[in-house]
This record gives C-alpha cells, structure tokens and sequence, in this order.
C-alpha cells in the first residue's frame, strides 16, 4: 500500500504538492482528480478508505480521505469561495499563493493576512449537497459493508474537548438539517478565522462549546425520510460536474472530511452580528441554523471523486460495464435455472404454499421502470397481494423476508392514524428555505410494502386525502409532486410497490393476485421465523444477487416474436372479446417480460409468452372464484 499515510490520511498534502507544482497553471485541479482516481483503482484500494457510513465521525481524523454512499435529500443554492488566495507577512512583504478548494476555512500562518485585493485570487464555485445515509437500507447491506472494509481507524484525539462523541445509535435522539450552505468564510470575514494560530482555534472551540451546544436553540432535525433511521447527515460539497447530479440519486463520494469546530464558532458569531445588524445578512435566523449546523453533527466533505451508484447491492461489482464484472455476471447466470427454483420455493413456503403467488412475488421483485412514454412509466409492476389474514403477523413477517432479500426497502403501515399524521409529501420550508423530506422521498429500487390489512373503518382528514393521493399517484405515474407552496414540482421515481390487504386493495395496481395458503401453521411466527434461519446464508446472498442484478439486465422482443404476439392477441379477442382488452395484453407482456428475465433470458420467447399467459389465466380464475364466494369484492 503505498505512501497510504499521505493520500489517505494526510491528502492536503498531495493536493498542496500538485498545486504548488503546477501554478500558475489552471490545471491542477484536473491534476488532483486524475491522481485519486488512479490512486483508488490499485488493489482494492477503496477498501481502504473509512466510510462515514460504518464509522462514527468522531473516529476519523479530521482533513482524512473519507467515503460516504448516500442519498441527495436537498441542494442548496450555490457558494462562492476563493480558489487561490494569497497571503502577505507585514513584516516582510513575503507572499504565499494558497489553494482555497477543498476546504471551508482559509488557512494562513500566524503574522500573515489573507490580501483580498491580490490579482492572483481566483474566485470559484462549488455546489453544496444535504445527503443522508439511503433511506430503508437493509441491515445486511451495511453489514456486507462494513465487513468488506479494511480501513483502519481509532478515535480522534483531535478537538475531544469541543466535541459530543457519541455512536450513530446514541444520535438518534440528537436531530439536525440544512439547505443552503452559508458558511463559506473564505470572501470577506474568512481572513479573521483563517488566520488564528491553531492552538488558539481549539480553546476557542472548547470555550464556546456551550454557547453554540444544539440544547441551547430548538431541536435539530437531521431531516431523514424516515423515521428511525440512523446515520451521519451530510453537507457535500461538489466542485464538478454537479449538474450530473439531482435530488434522490444515490451517491458515492470520496472526499476530504471537515469537522472544524471554528465552523461552528463563525457560525455562531454570525447569528449573533446579524442579530444587531440585519443589513449584515439577508438569511432569516431559522434558516442560519439549519443550513450551518455544527460540523461535530454534520459534517462536511469536499468532494474529490463522486459517481452515481447503479445500486447498492455490495454483492455485486459497483459497475457492470467493467471486463471483470462481465466475468461476474456470466458465471452467476450460468447458475442462474437452480437459484430460481430454490427462491420460488423459499418464497412459495413463506407465502403458505402458494406457488402462484410466490411466481408473482418473483416477477414483481426484479421489475423496474426501465423507460418513460410521456407521462407513462414502462416496467413498473405493482402488485396488489390480496387474501391476507387481517391484523395477522403474516404481513409483518413477509415484509422481514423481503427486507432480507433487497438492498433497500420500507412498511408503510396504512391505519387512518398513520395516513392523517405522517408527512408523505417532501415540501419547500421557505423559512428556512429548505426541503423539508416525506416518507416518500426514497431512492430509486426502493421495496414499499404497503400494509392495508391495518385499514380500520374511519374518517381520513385533508392531510390522510392528500396522502392517499400521493401513494396513488405514486403506483400509476411513479412520481411524487412535492410541495413547493405557490406549486407542484413532479420528481419521478422507480419504486417497487407490493401492498398487502384483505380484499381488493383501495390503492390502484398492476395486478391483483389473490393469495390461496396451502398450509395454516399453528403458531406463524414460529414457522416465519424458521424459514429465514433454514436458509444458509451463501444461499440468500445468491437470491440477493439474483433479484438485484435481473433489474439491470436489458431486455428485447424481436420482431418476428412481435408480430406472432400481435396475431395470438387478435385470436384471444376473436374468441373472448368482452373479457380480453388493451390492458391484459399490456399486463401479459409485461409478465412475459420479467418471466424471460427471471430465466436469465433477455429476449423473449415463444415458450416464455405461453407461460405468461398461463399464469395470467390462472390468476384470473382464482379472482373469480374468488369473485363468486364474495359475491362483487375482487
């Protein structure tokens, strides 16, 4: 592992090596980003690097090379910050180019002064990023995670007596969030903090601890999606390519880490002066607060690499295009026919031994919106698994299985209380001015399992209505309109929606599959329980891949299987017209589509066609059965 002790743990320094190489050349920059990047291809090297993730912020040294995989919850509105500075010694006249990226405070030596009015200062952009741990990631995710991880950390002596420490377990309680980044202190006022010795910096930082304490001022709201997650928040400051990037992509980074606790002492000094003098800053108090929280709480990373993740699957390679992860995924499909058949069997088990349902269950967990005509998503699935026991743990312990199975996934819990109480809807706090996140601000691939078999009889208020409306809206266009007050903003999205309920469901679907248990067990959460420790765990890794890397797979229909389709669609309507239309022809096609895929087929068949109209007519009969037993309810 080489000069580790310089890219890794000291990174400024490479960065202040190549800089001052190749000034007044622009492009170091390019030089820096080219230098990590190569830097991170060698040898399982991103092993190496401590994740945020995996790793309380007060174990990482400050200024380190740091990773985080994450969601972006909010963008703020862009920042100016002084790319090159120069500093001047008074008594010498002596001057020093410095490089302002990658940090939040300009840095200068004791009896020198930041000269603002230097022309060698280049003035730069950067865009700043709120992003939170992914929403609903399964526990085995981060655990295959943290496992494969070879980073080495201890805890940081550096700042301790300015510092709360505590785990991601004992922050639960502690929340916070920004939107707009403010505490850019590199323009005017940056030369005041960046030039105090450092010693100085930390007993101002131990002295003011108290002062700038979150108890002092309302709780903090780390803004999660979802509640009862736990994790670092994040403010992520992106220096290229940020127009890649947009609201709920899941990221990557790598970057510096800053928890400087003179960020939280400028901060605080701010509020203060622009108390006595509004003039002194345009941002409402409530907006200060959460948009420059203590670094300690949030904090920050200057982005040198950042990719979009495909997925978040660790079992997989990160990236499918590469020569060595082509080798991956042509061996897993070579033994692609016996992982099919043993999770149709373990899912047939949990769904009481109905193999139609667990077929069903199958296709729906490898669907995917894969394109977009107008306003209609293609490949979305939502399936409607009606006939489930009422107020039963059996739904409960079918979420636990799928937890298992995805790499991201929530219950929504769908009583009148939850649909009048809960925020589904992100919305605009102009106030603060920024997002404030909803249970329905979730990453793409997301499993939402709905739960109505809690549906009590009740009166839904204007917030249950609007709810209801969203989660419907969400099924059949995949988007959510987020609330932006004065109008709607329409964020499309890619999330799989399984909804659980005693009769038909009141929320729309794709596809209602009527469940018909072959088995009652005597006591279910022995039996549920018993299925997951029976399954080795090499076994449900196969089935983690299998699910993940089927959604990634491309998918054809030729021409001449086109046109055969078309033909045995006239034939069906020839001899069914009243019952056969547009839409089942639509729905069997797309169980064609996910039946070829779930065979590691990638176009589809005439053998595979028939067989999707075979379950489509199974389906079917045993909704009318269903039909004649209780009369009109589907």
């Amino acid at each position: 592992m080489p000069c580790v002790a310089d890219w890794l743990n000291n990174p400024f320094s490479i960065v202040q090596g190549i800089f001052a190489q190749n000034v007044p050349n622009s492009d170091w920059e390019k030089k820096v980003t080219e230098y990590f990047k190569e830097k991170l291809k060698e040898n399982n090297a991103t092993n190496w690097v401590p994740s945020l993730n995996d790793v309380p912020v007060h174990y990482l040294k400050p200024n380190s090379l740091v990773k985080f995989r994450c969601m972006v919850q909010d963008m703020f509105d862009p920042e100016f910050y002084m790319g090159v500075y120069e500093t001047v010694d008074p008594n010498t006249n002596a001057r020093v180019l410095h490089f302002g990226k990658y940090r939040d405070v300009a840095e200068c030596a004791p009896q020198q002064e930041i000269d603002l009015n230097s022309s060698q200062t280049v003035t730069s952009e950067r865009q700043t990023f709120y992003c939170v741990p992914v929403p609903g990631e399964s526990a085995w995710v981060k655990e295959a995670y943290i496992s494969s991880s070879q980073a080495r950390v201890s805890p940081s002596t550096s700042y301790t007596p300015s510092r709360h420490k505590r785990s991601y377990e004992e922050d639960e309680d502690m929340d916070l969030h920004p939107s707009k980044q403010k505490e850019q202190h590199m323009g005017s006022g940056g030369d005041i903090h960046g030039c105090v010795e450092p010693k100085r910096l930390e007993t101002e930082a131990s002295a003011g601890h108290h002062l700038i304490s979150p108890n002092c001022s309302p709780p903090l709201d780390l803004n999660f999606p979802l509640p009862g997650e736990k994790g670092p928040a994040c403010l992520v400051k992106v220096y290229e390519s940020w127009d890649n990037f947009k609201v709920n992509d899941v990221l990557e980074v790598y970057g510096i880490l800053s928890v400087d606790p003179v960020l939280s002492i400028v901060n605080n000094e701010e509020r203060d002066s622009s108390a006595l003098d509004p003039m002194e800053c345009m941002d409402t108090a409530e907006e200060q607060r959460v948009h420059s929280p203590p670094a300690s709480l949030v904090p920050r990373i200057h982005v040198i690499l950042a990719q979009k993740l495909q997925h978040i699957n660790p079992l997989l390679p990160a990236c499918l295009n590469e020569e060595e992860s082509k080798t991956f995924v042509s061996n897993f499909m070579s033994e692609l026919s016996p992982v099919r058949a043993e999770l149709l069997g373990f899912l047939t088990h949990a769904l009481l031994g109905d193999s139609l349902a667990a077929e069903y269950l199958i296709l729906h967990l490898i669907s995917t919106v894969y394109a977009r005509r107008d306003v209609l998503p293609l490949g979305k699935f939502t399936v409607n698994l009606s006939g489930c026991p009422r107020n039963s743990i059996f739904t409960e312990h079918i979420y636990r299985i799928i937890q298992q199975l995805v790499p991201a996934s929530y219950r929504l819990q769908m009583t009148i209380e939850n649909m009048n109480h809960s925020r589904f809807i992100p919305h605009k706090d102009y106030a603060a001015n920024r997002l404030v996140s909803g249970v329905l601000q979730l990453a793409s691939n997301t499993s939402l399992v709905v739960d109505e078999t809690q549906l009590e009889q009740g009166q839904l208020d204007t917030t249950g209505v609007h709810n209801v409306t969203a989660l419907g809206n969400l099924i059949t266009w995949q988007k959510v309109d987020y609330d932006f007050s004065y109008h709607q903003m329409e964020f499309p999205c890619n999330i799989n929606v399984l909804i659980t309920s005693e009769g038909r469901s009141l929320l729309p679907s794709d596809c209602q599959v009527h469940l018909q248990p072959q088995i009652i067990p005597p006591n279910m959460e022995e039996y549920m329980n018993s299925l997951l420790t029976a399954v080795l765990p090499s076994v449900l890794n196969k089935f983690r891949i299998y699910l993940s890397l089927l959604r990634l797979l491309d998918y054809s229909i030729s021409d001449e299987v086109t046109k055969a389709v078309e033909e045995d669609f006239v034939e069906m309507r020839k001899n069914d017209p009243e019952s056969i239309t547009a839409d089942d022809l639509h729905r069997t096609l797309l169980v064609a589509r996910f039946l070829s895929l779930s065979a590691g087929q990638t176009t589809l068949s005439r053998e595979r066609w028939l067989r999707a109209k075979q379950l489509e007519a199974l389906r079917k009969v045993r909704l009318q059965q269903q039909k004649c037993v209780n009369g009109n309810e589907l």
